[in-house]
Order: structure tokens, then sequence, then C-alpha cells
């Protein structure tokens, strides 16, 4: 997907709304983005690296910002959603995405993995999504969490990487519950395996099979189609194919 395309729906149906990505620079955020702002969504991105947030920006156009952010720095996150508020008016959708992993047996992860793991995963969608609540219950908007199958199906090497999308599960379930009288939707996308630079993998040809970054970025679409009466509040994505074993 080049940086001027995007999934099915590019003409302008947002009618001016905007959206707030954590992690936009690269992969399933920066396709969201793409896919957002060919919709006429107004965006802002954020990354921890001010180079790759600053030229994705660029290259997404469209009235799109790119803020340096930490998910972990609850002032700093704070500070870039005021901003977009007031550059933009408001906040309409927020998607959840920075992530972190790494992997090893628990014997040999160490507590600063650990940290980094359920400190971005799992308190960054806290500190994200409560930045963001005054703005979205004005809106009546739509919180969209990237989860993970591995939030429901652990694995061996995965402990810190499982306990955060676990929890992030957990979080968004309750959340939604918490939020829904405020008239904010909250929908968690736990998608398989995805074609993306996550972990340090460089994407080739052998992962065709995979969900692609687009794939996701279009079921954000879908579901902000959907008649506003009905919420599907967990969406498990899958491989159609996987390679046989």
């Amino acid at each position: 997907m080049t940086a001027n395309s995007s999934p099915s729906s590019a003409s302008d149906t947002s009618g001016g709304k905007s959206a707030f990505i954590t992690g936009g620079s690269k992969g399933i955020g920066y396709a969201t983005a793409q896919a957002l702002t060919g919709a006429g969504y107004r965006v802002t991105i954020t990354s921890r690296n001010a180079d790759e947030v600053q030229a994705a920006a660029a290259e997404l156009g469209h009235e799109a910002r790119g803020a340096v952010c930490d998910v972990r720095d609850f002032t700093a996150l704070q500070a870039a959603v005021d901003a977009h508020v007031q550059a933009f008016g408001g906040l309409d959708v927020l998607i959840v995405n920075a992530g972190a992993g790494a992997f090893a047996p628990v014997q040999d992860m160490t507590p600063e993995q650990w940290n980094t793991i359920l400190d971005t995963n799992l308190t960054g969608a806290f500190y994200t999504v409560k930045a963001a609540i005054p703005a979205l219950a004005r809106a009546r908007g739509y919180i969209m969490l990237v989860s993970s199958l591995a939030g429901k199906n652990p694995f061996a090497g995965g402990s810190a990487y499982n306990a955060s999308k676990f929890g992030m599960n957990g979080f968004a379930e309750s959340i939604m519950l918490d939020l829904r009288p405020l008239g904010i939707k909250v929908s968690q996308l736990m998608p398989g395996s995805v074609a993306t630079g996550f972990g340090g993998h460089t994407p080739t040809d052998a992962d065709a099979w995979k969900i692609q970054p687009e794939d996701l970025a279009q079921i954000v679409l879908d579901l902000l189609a959907m008649n506003p009466r009905t919420l599907p509040s967990r969406v498990e994505i899958r491989p159609a194919q996987p390679p046989k074993r």
C-alpha cells in the first residue's frame, strides 16, 4: 500500500471528524492513519521517534499531525491529546495501538523487559484512554484498542506479552461497560499473525499469508460505518489460510 492509497472507503465519509492514533508512524497504526485520512479524517499519530513520526505525518498529508509521545508518560500523552483537540476542535476516534514486545522464557525475562512491556501495552492503554475520555464524551466517540489473539492464547516465552494482552482484553471489556452510558463505544481488535515490523521483524514475501496492516485498517473503517445502535465489542481476526505445519 503506497502513501497515497487506502482501503476501499476512500471517499470523504468523516463529516470533518478527527482521530488520534498511538504508535502511528508504521505498521498497523500507520495503515489505519492512511485509511482514516483517505476517508477524510484529520489525524494525529504518535511515536517516540521524532523523525519517524514527522515523516509519516508529512506522507499522510490531509491535516495529519505528528506528536512525539511515549504512552508510558501520562503528562506527555495528555498534552498530545489536548493539542489534538485544540488543533481540530475535538476528538472522535481513539486508536490505542502503541505496543512493545520481548519474548523469552520467564526464567530469562528481565524485570526491565517485563516493566517495559506491561507499562507500554497495558498502563499505556489506560493512560491513552484516560487522557481522551473528556473529548470523546463530548463527541460521543469511539475507542478501538488493538490487542491480540495472544490475549486469549498463551504461548511459551510470552509471559509478559501474554499478560499485557490478557490484561488489555479485560480492560477493554470493563471500560466498554463504564463508557457506554457516556455514549462512547469501545471495541477491541484481536489479530493473529500480522505482517509488520513488530519485534524487529522485517516483512517479506514469505509473510504474504499473514493479515496485512491494511486489512486491519479496513476493519476500523467498517466498524465506524456500523449503525450506531450496534457495537461489535470484540473482533477476532485470523489469517484465512495459514501455512501447513
